[in-house]
This record gives C-alpha cells, structure tokens and sequence, in this order.
C-alpha cells in the first residue's frame, strides 16, 4: 500500500484515554491537577471530564478534606474500564498502522539514497509539490 499521510491519529480518542488512564492509575482530586499531568489547560480539562462524566465513564464522588470544604475525586465506572480497555486495543492498532507506514517510508527513501545522489536531486527536481492537508 503506497499512502502519502499516515493513518489519522484520533486525537480526540487519545485525550479521552490518556484522561482515563491518568484517573485510572492515580485517582485526581482536581481538574487543574489533571489538566497539569495532561498537559492542556483548564478549561480543555473541564470539556473533557463533562464529556466523560456525560458518557458514564468517569465518576465523581464527594469527600471532605476539612469541616468547611468539600472535595472531588474523579474515578472510572466499570464502563470506563471497558471502555479504557477499548481505546487502548484501538490505540495500539493506529499506533502499529504509523508504524507500518514509517517503515515503508524509511524503506523507499533509503532506496533512493542507494541509487545515489543525483537520483535523489533528478527525483526531486522532477516531483510536483504538493499541497498541504487542508484542516
């Protein structure tokens, strides 16, 4: 298979799950401490758990740090397990399709530095450029 783009990344798969593993291996207390263990901001961080918290995976229970405050702890629901378990299996799949294409990618371009120099000069004087993706 000759592709120009490797597989798509799933982005929004990967921040749920890399959300869901953080929950999973360290319960969080605080959506700007997840926000921190993430990498993205706040707000992003809030927008994610509301949308875990909507689909049932990630729960939050109430739990008293001191008489006059109450504190948060987020957790996954037996379904975020499974659905963690689900993202993962997917997630590793992407990963080994990128994989595939990078290696083909090595393959093909260490081909053409075998031929020589000047192939790599007359191939790329003679290749249309090509646009950028388009978002």
């Amino acid at each position: 298979m000759n592709r120009l783009t490797p597989p798509s990344a799933g982005a929004a798969d990967e921040l749920e799950l890399a959300a869901m593993r953080q929950v999973s291996a360290e319960p969080v207390g605080s959506q700007r401490e997840l926000a921190a263990r993430l990498g993205i901001s706040v707000g992003k961080t809030n927008f994610l758990l509301k949308a875990l918290l909507q689909k049932g995976l990630v729960k939050v229970e109430n739990f008293r740090r001191s008489d006059h405050k109450i504190g948060y702890l987020y957790l996954l629901t037996p379904s975020g397990i499974a659905e963690k378990a689900r993202l993962t299996r997917a997630f590793i799949a992407r990963k080994e399709l990128d994989y595939d294409f990078l290696r083909q990618q090595i393959a093909a371009l260490k081909a053409e530095l075998a031929h020589g120099p000047a192939s790599v000069v007359e191939s790329a004087e003679s290749a249309e450029p090509t646009p950028p993706a388009s978002r």
